[in-house]
């Protein structure tokens, strides 16, 4: 018998928004054979679901440049599509610049020093 998981834990190794996969989807434990197989030929729900979303908050907040905390800073409590991330990005609000540029530090000062411990 192949191991089983949550639905849940199946969307996120997907990067998809759960609430937007089928019912089939959500209600079902998924084994790491279907998880595999929906990985190396994904049905049209889940090409559909990766390309315009609506997103779950880790790949939300990487399409926007910002940490998930960034979002809820933002305000963003609610999974957005690519549409809407489009208008995000297309004219920035003045909380995601400020998000961007706190992320854009945190990172630099992380890689910093991950090679100040490597010497």
């Amino acid at each position: 018998m192949s191991q089983t998981m949550k639905p849940i834990t199946a969307a996120a190794k997907l990067g998809i928004y759960l609430p937007a996969a089928p019912e089939e989807f959500q209600r079902s434990p998924i084994t790491r054979d279907e998880l595999d197989a929906l990985r190396a030929d994904p049905p049209a729900w889940l090409v559909e679901l990766r390309k315009n979303g609506p997103f779950p908050r880790d790949v939300l907040a990487a399409k926007l440049g910002i940490s998930r905390s960034g979002l809820a800073r933002g305000g963003v409590t609610e999974a957005l599509t690519a549409d809407q991330v489009g208008e995000l990005l297309a004219e920035p609000p003045y909380w995601l610049l400020k998000e961007r540029e706190t992320h854009k530090k945190q990172l630099e000062e992380q890689a910093a020093e991950r090679a100040a411990e490597r010497g």
